[in-house]
């Protein structure tokens, strides 16, 4: 049986990782090097380092810091933020990057997923959407949040995989930094569409969620946290130990 994934995102803003709720109000954190050893040391599955601003600001995604965490972990990295063209793919793949997520790039230039695909393998292309619900629907936000695109997310997601995206992250605006737990419905209109790996992002805030989240969907691939990671309410070790307990496979050190 495929081991389920537990994954820290540390969302980085000049250099320093930063959390907010709902996409909001950001406060400093910790150094991403320091973190992602941490995590890479203590048995996380995987990493995802996002440059937060780097979209929104329109640059390129720092690639200094960027080398000196995937010098020093031992797990796949994921990297995103401002990822716009196949030279951006290169240029964070050079870096030590495993996957690259896409997001606003994609949505601008939607013809990125097929040329990464075809270039680097769909393995290595992580399609990554902020995801609100707007009068019922759901909706695609681009620039970390900021900007309503007006597009259905299931389509946009549908898209996506039949372009040749190999993964999916889908980040709940409506749950994120609240605590309250992952959106389980908008996570099963998703898996219901597609056949790629989903990641669910936005709602953590104790094992229990991980859990309902396992058990509630099993076609969700991993669970993927910042701020009770981070903050230390829920340490990675036991939370796979107590996950293993119910039944559900886990990578275990």
């Amino acid at each position: 049986m495929i081991t389920k994934r537990i994954i820290p995102c540390l969302d980085v803003r000049d250099g320093r990782v930063v959390k907010g709720v709902n996409f909001e109000g950001l406060s400093d954190v910790s150094s991403p090097v320091t973190l992602g050893k941490y995590y890479s040391d203590c048995g996380a599955d995987e990493l995802v380092f996002y440059d937060i601003t780097a979209s929104a600001e329109g640059r390129s995604l720092f690639t200094d810091i960027l080398r000196e965490v995937a010098s020093t972990i031992f797990i796949p990295l994921t990297v995103g933020g401002g990822i716009n063209t196949v030279a951006d793919f290169d240029r964070v793949l050079q870096c030590g990057a495993d996957k690259v997520s896409v997001n606003s790039g994609a949505i601008r230039n939607p013809s990125l997923i097929p040329e990464a695909a075809k270039k680097y393998g769909s393995q290595c292309v992580v399609l990554s959407v902020d995801i609100k619900r707007v009068d019922g629907s759901f909706h695609v936000f681009a620039k970390g949040g900021r900007e309503d695109t007006g597009m259905d997310a299931l389509d946009w997601i549908v898209r996506g995989v039949e372009n040749g995206a190999g993964e999916i992250v889908v980040n709940s605006i409506d749950t994120d930094g609240v605590r309250g737990g992952f959106d389980l419905p908008m996570l099963a209109a998703i898996c219901e569409r597609v056949n790629v790996p989903v990641i669910a992002s936005g709602g953590a805030g104790c094992i229990e969620h991980f859990t309902t989240l396992f058990k509630t969907l099993p076609r969700v691939d991993a669970g993927l946290a910042a701020s009770i990671f981070h903050f230390g309410q829920v340490k990675i070790p036991e939370l796979k130990t107590a996950l293993a307990a119910q039944g559900i496979p886990m990578r275990l050190h």
